[in-house]
């Protein structure tokens, strides 16, 4: 039997430490200071390192590329734990040069660090971005049960600061309580809202494709804006998911998640974050599973794409 050494390395794929020969990289966000429901998001990173060395040699069975010589693990970002605030301000002078260094995949971490690095990777491009959302929630309150911002606020804290360009503003997977001018924000500003309840029973290339290509029109007309892609773990539905801080069932299967990373992978993303992955709810590791096949998958299109 062949041994597989990289299985002896904690990071992602069992990744080396990210240098300057990996185009790609992971770091984590360990922070769930902004949840309102369920802590446990900060131990996110070490549970979907760890699922991902299930993966073994990593070749994917779609792209038939394995991300693992490209990838490096820039390990966990030095945050407090204190205050939102806090967090947020850490994060820039830590973010800023792995962005500028690798194609970057975060670890979260609550839904509330995607609004940072999206502020880090606006001033990295010097213009607004397309983002591609997928979610239970909206996450377009204007405040956080009386505080200004929270994991459910970033969506609408980014149209506001102009950090994205809200006709490409497009999410999937929506299907959570709330009231319509949270729920509609995104597709009043001029962006596409997919929900759950649009996407229900459809799962296949030919069936998503649609929904994909609406989006690629929309970037493409509006200048093809630098590209990033947030996914909280609670767009899967309870039964996929259940170690995640506010599951929401009548969520999406992980076959339509994956057939829409998959069909998104020929656009050129600059980064993309997966988070909301709360261990201590999950059960026999499917959460943390999910999630590693997500970043693995979203890697593997990547390197496809880039190396073609």
């Amino acid at each position: 039997m062949t041994a597989f050494p990289y299985l002896s390395h904690a990071g992602f794929l069992g990744a080396a430490p990210a240098s300057s020969e990996h185009s790609f990289a992971v770091a984590g966000v360990c922070w769930d200071g902004s949840v309102t429901n369920r802590p446990g998001a900060r131990f996110g990173p070490r549970a979907i390192r760890t699922a991902s060395h299930m993966l073994c040699d990593a070749t994917h069975p779609w792209f038939d590329v394995s991300p693992t010589p490209f990838v490096g693990d820039a390990g966990d970002l030095a945050l407090p734990n204190t205050g939102l605030e806090g967090m947020r301000a850490a994060m820039p002078a830590q973010v800023a040069p792995l962005i500028a260094a690798h194609q970057m995949a975060w670890l979260g971490g609550d839904h509330s660090i995607t609004l940072p690095l999206l502020r880090a990777y606006r001033a990295h491009h010097g213009r607004p971005l397309a983002v591609v959302h997928f979610d239970a929630h909206c996450d377009t309150w204007t405040n956080h049960f009386g505080e200004p911002s929270g994991h459910g606020t970033w969506v609408y804290e980014a149209i506001q600061e102009g950090l994205v360009v809200p006709e490409c503003m497009t999410q999937f997977g929506i299907r959570s309580a709330g009231e319509r001018a949270a729920r509609e924000y995104v597709r009043d500003q001029g962006g596409l809202i997919f929900t759950a309840r649009d996407l229900r029973g459809l799962a296949s290339p030919a069936q998503l494709s649609p929904f994909v290509d609406q989006f690629r029109a929309r970037w493409e007309a509006h200048g093809q804006p630098p590209l990033y892609l947030s996914f909280d773990i609670d767009a899967l539905d309870p039964a996929y998911a259940p170690g995640t801080g506010t599951p929401e069932p009548g969520g999406l299967s992980t076959a339509q998640a994956f057939t829409l990373l998959e069909e998104l992978s020929t656009l050129p993303f600059v980064g993309m974050d997966c988070v909301e992955v709360a261990p201590v709810y999950d059960h026999q590791e499917l959460t943390s599973l999910a999630a590693a096949q997500i970043v693995w998958t979203w890697l593997a299109g990547r390197v496809k794409a880039t190396r073609n």
